[in-house]
């Protein structure tokens, strides 16, 4: 039985080491294909879907890029008045972490303006006509008046 015992762990063992093999060869032609994929999706938008995998974990965008992911955040906000940041995400194909310091900057600017709180926040071209009144910046609680 010790001989039979063996050969069943070297063909257990075989088949181990092809699986392994076989998983391994899977994920590199699935990173393949998503690399290929990311790089045809940056040449169509002027601004890549994720900025900040592309750089690499902690590194700064730069100022030429907000400004750009900043610009392409107004004009759909302009052609596409009061929607919640998840809705402009699944359109932008950006993520809320992407866009917070454009949206601060140009809620700083008057370009857009906000009304809501937190979630509920919506978005509106220009510094606070039309959509009804400045929100409080998307997440931020505004004191009560006197």
């Amino acid at each position: 039985m010790s001989d039979l015992q063996n050969q069943m762990n070297r063909v257990v063992a075989a088949f181990v080491e092809q699986i392994t093999e076989l998983a391994r060869r899977a994920a590199i032609d699935t990173l393949e294909a998503a690399l290929s994929g990311r790089e045809g999706r940056r040449a169509a938008a002027p601004v890549s879907a994720a900025p900040g995998r592309v750089r690499g974990r902690g590194a700064k965008r730069s100022p030429d890029e907000l400004d750009k992911l900043a610009e392409r955040f107004q004009e759909f906000v302009k052609a596409n008045p009061g929607l919640r940041i998840e809705q402009i995400n699944k359109q932008l194909g950006t993520t809320t972490k992407d866009l917070a310091l454009p949206i601060r900057k140009l809620l700083a600017e008057g370009a857009i303006h906000a009304k809501g709180q937190k979630r509920s926040t919506t978005y509106f071209a220009g510094g606070g006509g039309g959509g009804g009144g400045g929100g409080g910046g998307g997440g931020r609680k505004r004191k009560a008046k006197s």
